[in-house]
């Protein structure tokens, strides 16, 4: 189990990449934080976290409220006594053309995905930073380093976590603490279950590999990035994608 007494943070693991990651990290033993806004979704995966045999705690949280963030994390580090690893998972869409969209729909995309991923990072980095060690793990996209149509609130968002990724693991990386990114491409997840089946295919026909992703293939690169066997990879932004940038 290579990630044994490794106490976990996951935001928005509720559902999707979140949720496959939380089981990910119990199958290989740490100890799994679930943070989720959604309290049914959250019950249900720290309940799958348990039957995997991890420790687990789940807290029903709103990523972007700083304070409540402080809160969970002094709650984590009173119980567990500390954050090895964070995985700043939650992330949200709202999309539309420049000339359509709204600033409720452009705050809302950066509160969630760029400034909650702020909020976590700076409230356990104290903590790693007294011990010498720690891994932060940001979840970007491709569409953060290629652009996607009608998305300038989400390629803005993961953009910006490329760049907490490369300034932190600057940072960080003299005091031991590794700071890496994944950026994956479609994956199945129920964010497409709107899509139609046509659009489907034609995302399909764009990935060398002729596939979605399915989120387990995500969560195992955020387990090997929390790995000791990542141990020299900081400040790395990595792809998950089938090839379909190539």
């Amino acid at each position: 189990m290579r990630l044994k007494e490794k106490v976990t943070l996951i935001t928005g693991a509720g559902q999707g990449i979140g949720a496959a990651t939380a089981r990910k990290f119990a199958q290989e033993g740490a100890t799994v934080v679930v943070c989720d806004v959604n309290e049914a979704s959250l019950e249900e995966v720290t309940e799958t976290c348990r039957k995997e045999g991890a420790e687990t705690a789940g807290y029903c949280i709103d990523m972007t409220d700083r304070l409540s963030v402080d809160e969970v994390v002094a709650s984590v580090i009173r119980r567990f006594g500390r954050i090895d690893v964070l995985v700043n998972n939650a992330g949200i869409t709202r999309d539309a053309r420049l000339q359509k969209m709204t600033l409720d729909q452009f705050d809302a995309v950066i509160d969630v995905n760029l400034r909650a991923v702020f909020h976590a990072s700076q409230a356990v980095v104290e903590g790693m930073v007294a011990r010498g060690s720690g891994v932060i793990l940001n979840a970007s996209s491709v569409v953060g380093i290629y652009g996607n149509f009608g998305q300038t609130n989400y390629a803005a968002s993961k953009f910006g976590v490329i760049g907490f990724t490369k300034t932190w693991s600057r940072e960080l990386g003299p005091k031991g603490i590794r700071v890496n990114a994944v950026a994956p491409g479609f994956i199945d997840t129920s964010i497409l279950s709107t899509i139609p089946e046509d659009v489907l295919h034609k995302m399909r026909e764009q990935v060398p590999l002729g596939r979605l992703g399915a989120p387990e293939e995500v969560a195992s690169v955020y387990a090997f990035l929390a790995s000791d066997e990542a141990s020299y990879i900081n400040g790395a932004v990595i792809e998950v994608s089938g090839g379909m940038t190539l």
